[in-house]
């Protein structure tokens, strides 16, 4: 809850926009449906017919009463009860064009809602993610879309049914009898008022019922996730308990909300029947006197009647609307966010062909969830063309922010990251990534298949491409030993391959890509022996003639790199070879010695070293 706290505050429109009304609120969806003119056009013209229809009625009623009860009253009767049945016709089919009308807009206007929702998140950085859970963020694209949905789709239609309805009977009414009107219109905002100030009271409690929902939404999705993890340590009772716990939270919220909007129903029904039932009353004592005609009096009745039932479903609607405001807002927070790394005005293009050069000049970072603390703290280094330089530290030391900032998830805070000589800040990010590949510790595989994985970032890759990449990292032959071979779908995140056949299929991928500066972040921490020994020869051929940056703990990778950058604590403390660094007998020389002292002594004799899965402490 902590997170999804934070990310809500960063977000600036949400704080802002509390105060307003529900329909303010919901602005934010107008450009959406001003793309629909056409349909709106439509929309309304049905609205009208069915409106005009509908006030029709009561006139008929009126000659019906005032002169269809006399000598030729009967021909009278049959002309206007013939009328009426073209008048029902004409309501029938402007209501039918309405609902398709106004839903299918609806149903249009929030696909479209849901991906820009979706397209936005895609472009926002890292640090955005970092404050947020996917969970919550999930829950804004399901519950909250489907909550906007229903009541832009159909509360929408019934809110200008009504309001159409509402105005035509009270233009009606004046017409009708003014003196009576005057009653009716004096009443209104007595009614009105009171509705308006409980609509915000449900606006704010349907909001925080979304927020409870979306807590539960984001603590499941962990679960599930993590489901191994839960059963394995025994956590399945007390998950239920606190996932229960938060459901009966969102219940609990939800209830407040439904509360508010049944009171809010409940005062607008009385006091809409209490002013009609005023009305006769009054309509009645004019008949009395001969003011007005029973016909009058019906139609005016007919027409407040009209009236109170628009203005009553109006409040409903209201409430619905206030409702869907809140989770209209979460929404909104998402769409006025703007990325933190984002395409310069002026973007300029780095060299072709790519050299692969890569340099830090003095860059200090902090991360936004730590900014008193700089986990890069002035670091300068330049990566030659085709050099492999091989980041080695304790735990926190930097090393995997090195590779953030190269891949422009985050811009430092001073110092300059250049590729090819061009600062990497004035350049579009896609352009940068499209120079990069990584593997990283932990390999992200999606549900889909094999293929489609390993072509991930480059789709128009051939299935012999495909296959050469696979082959080329060792996966060719655990993937045709699969049921379906390149085709066989793997599950979600990968679950059905085990670890070191998901780093090989994220090895094979960077591979496919092809790119000119390589990023390893321990690409064979999750192999065995075995496997790791033909990735490793794959790796090999990868970084030939490549810009390799490789954070690395394994003896035999390290021993590979051209260079080694030891960091502690955000700074470069050390900088060589291998067997330099361990002349010099300071911090790398320390950690070697804790992770591999007898590859060490067979090293100072001059022989060949096996490693052994010696590695330096755990990364990052």
């Amino acid at each position: 809850m902590a997170a999804r706290n934070k990310s809500r505050g960063s977000e600036g429109s949400g704080s802002e926009g509390r105060g307003k009304a529900p329909l303010g609120a919901l602005r934010p969806l107008i450009p959406f449906a001003a793309v629909y003119r056409g349909r709106i056009l439509a929309a309304f013209i049905s609205l009208l017919a069915a409106s005009g229809a509908t006030l029709t009625v009561p006139i008929a009623m009126r000659r019906v009463i005032d002169h269809g009860f006399s000598a030729e009253g009967h021909s009278v009767i049959d002309a206007y009860f013939l009328a009426l049945l073209g008048v029902v016709a004409i309501l029938a089919l402007s209501s039918a064009g309405r609902y398709y009308t106004v839903v299918t807009l609806g149903e249009r206007v929030v696909a479209d809602l849901r991906s820009a929702v979706f397209r936005r998140l895609t472009i926002l950085d890292p640090a955005f993610f970092d404050k947020a859970q996917s969970g919550e963020i999930v829950s804004r694209l399901t519950a909250d879309a489907t909550q906007v949905k229903s009541v832009f789709g159909v509360s929408i239609s019934i809110l200008l049914r009504n309001a159409f309805l509402f105005i035509g009977a009270v233009v009606m009414m004046v017409i009708t009898s003014p003196r009576l009107s005057i009653l009716v219109l004096v009443a209104i905002p007595l009614i009105v008022f009171p509705l308006i100030l409980s609509g915000r009271g449900v606006r704010r409690r349907s909001r925080a019922a979304q927020d409870r929902l979306a807590d539960a939404s984001a603590y499941a999705a962990e679960a599930v996730g993590a489901v191994r993890t839960m059963q394995a340590f025994g956590m399945g009772a007390a998950t239920a308990a606190r996932f229960a716990e938060a459901s009966e939270n969102a219940y609990a919220a939800a209830r407040d909300s439904i509360r508010a909007r049944a009171l809010l129903t409940g005062v607008a029904i009385f006091l809409i029947s209490s002013s009609v039932v005023g009305v006769m009353w009054y309509g009645a004592q004019g008949v009395l006197s001969g003011a007005m005609t029973a016909g009058q009096l019906s139609q005016f009745v007919l027409y407040a009647v009209f009236g109170a039932s628009a203005l009553g479903q109006l409040s409903e609607v209201y409430g619905e609307l206030a409702q869907a405001a809140g989770a209209a807002e979460r929404l909104g927070e998402i769409l006025a966010s703007e990325p933190a790394i984002a395409t310069p005005a002026d973007p300029l293009s780095l060299p072709r062909p790519a050299r692969g050069e890569v340099a830090f000049d003095a860059v200090r970072f902090a991360y936004p969830t730590r900014a008193g603390h700089a986990s890069l703290d002035g670091i300068s280094f330049t990566v030659r063309p085709g050099e492999r330089i091989a980041l080695v530290g304790p735990s926190g030391a930097g090393k995997t922010t090195v590779l953030q900032l190269l891949l422009r998830f985050y811009d430092p805070q001073t110092g300059t990251v250049r590729v090819d000589g061009v600062d990497i800040a004035r350049v579009d990010p896609e352009a940068l990534r499209e120079r990069l590949s990584l593997v990283p510790q932990d390999p992200t595989v999606f549900s889909g298949t094999v293929l489609q994985n390993i072509s991930y970032g480059r789709a128009a890759a051939t299935e012999a491409e495909v296959r050469r990449a696979a082959e080329l990292a060792n996966a060719d032959t655990f993937i045709r030993a699969l049921p379906q071979g390149y085709a066989t779908p793997v599950g979600e995140r990968g679950v059905t391959l085990s670890g070191g056949q998901r780093q090989r299929i994220a090895i094979a991928r960077a591979i496919l890509k092809d790119a000119p500066i390589l990023l390893l972040d321990e690409a064979t921490s999750a192999l065995d022996a075995e496997s790791e020994r033909a990735v490793q020869s794959a790796l090999d051929t990868l970084m030939r003639g490549r810009t390799t940056l490789v954070i690395a703990h394994r003896l035999a990778t390290i021993r590979a790199a051209d260079r080694i950058l030891v960091l502690d604590d955000g700074r470069i403390v050390e900088e060589g070879t291998h067997e330099s660094l361990l002349a010099q007998g300071a911090l790398y020389a320390q950690l070697a010695a804790l992770q591999f002292t007898d590859a060490l002594d067979e090293t100072a004799r001059g022989k060949e070293v096996r490693p052994r899965h010696a590695t330096l402490p755990a990364a990052e």
